[in-house]
């Protein structure tokens, strides 16, 4: 209701809502109206009150909380549940937690702050207070587990999406589950899996954005390889409840047409963001480096790389230069 609430008062811009207006909008009574409006105040929006006139929103503060993403959303089943937290060790952490307790797909968990956030190959991933998004979804989809890792691929597509038209940036994908803004990552992905034999349970899909950092908030060893949307802005403060609904919104569209079409759709937009594909490319692995032109990705999410003796060959996780 306080999401409601929030977006009546944003639509309405400068002009006052009076306490009845409101009830009368959104069926509830003037007290349960004050009630909404003293919550949201203590969650810092600066919300006028004036006799006779109603209520003006004056000031909204820079949130990704359930009230403000609810206020905006407009999607069906992806990020209709929201549990936010101030402070957790890792969004995925609680994601699991809550597909054992039978959560409904599309739920998402969102942070301010993760003290152990992680990235792919168990990597930490650095998650700043208030100044990125952190957050996860449940999906529930009816496939085969070993088709599982194209969930990944569709991820990057619906964020690069999604944050290209909250943005206007030039975001780029690059293999695995990399998101680039010329050149410097911007967004992990971290897809895991809760499945029995032939059956999936759940995909819980970890998502990392930086969205407000500056050069200083970034560690030594991240601040030539990282990057923030601000930072690529030209210091320009991006509203997080914005950019997670535009993302939110975009992943919705690609899941239902997934489920819907199959993966050939997501493959063929993903090849057309990806910023490896049709480029010469080194890939290592664990065991070597392939040296070659990335020629697309298989089903199964695998890159293709065409050596200089015109082979083709299948690299299934490496870091690519």
């Amino acid at each position: 209701m306080r999401g409601k609430l929030l977006q009546l008062l944003s639509q309405s811009k400068d002009r006052f809502l009076s306490g009845q207006q409101i009830s009368d909008m959104l069926h509830i009574s003037r007290t349960a109206v004050w009630k909404h409006i003293e919550e949201l105040r203590k969650n810092g929006y600066e919300i006028e009150a004036v006799p006779r006139k109603g209520y003006r929103l004056r000031y909204m503060p820079n949130l990704a909380s359930t009230d403000e993403i609810k206020s905006k959303l407009q999607t069906k089943a992806i990020g209709r549940h929201i549990v936010y937290k101030k402070e957790v060790t890792s969004t995925q952490d609680i994601a699991h937690q809550l597909v054992q307790e039978g959560a409904e797909e599309g739920t998402i968990v969102i942070a301010d702050k993760q003290t152990k956030g992680k990235g792919r190959l168990g990597r930490p991933w650095h998650s700043m207070e208030e100044k990125g998004l952190w957050f996860s979804i449940i999906l529930r989809p009816d496939i085969p587990p070993q088709v599982a890792p194209q969930l990944t691929l569709l991820t990057a597509v619906a964020v690069q999406e999604g944050l290209e038209r909250a943005t206007d940036l030039p975001v780029e994908i690059k293999w695995p589950n990399d998101i680039l803004l010329r050149g410097k990552k911007i967004a992990g992905i971290l897809t895991e899996m809760h499945s029995e034999l032939d059956r999936i349970q759940a995909i819980v899909v970890g998502i990392g954005l930086n969205v407000n950092q500056q050069k200083t908030d970034f560690p030594e060893e991240l601040s030539a390889v990282a990057t923030s949307l601000s930072m690529e802005a030209n210091g320009k403060v991006f509203q997080r409840s914005d950019v997670i609904v535009s993302v939110l919104e975009k992943y919705e569209h690609w899941y239902y047409k997934y489920l819907d079409q199959g993966f050939f759709p997501i493959k063929k937009r993903w090849e057309q963001l990806a910023t490896t594909i049709g480029k010469e490319i080194t890939a290592k692995t664990m065991r070597k480096e392939v040296q070659g032109i990335a020629e697309g990705i298989t089903d199964e999410g695998v890159l293709l790389i065409r050596k200089k003796d015109g082979t083709l060959e299948s690299v299934y996780s490496a870091d690519i230069d």
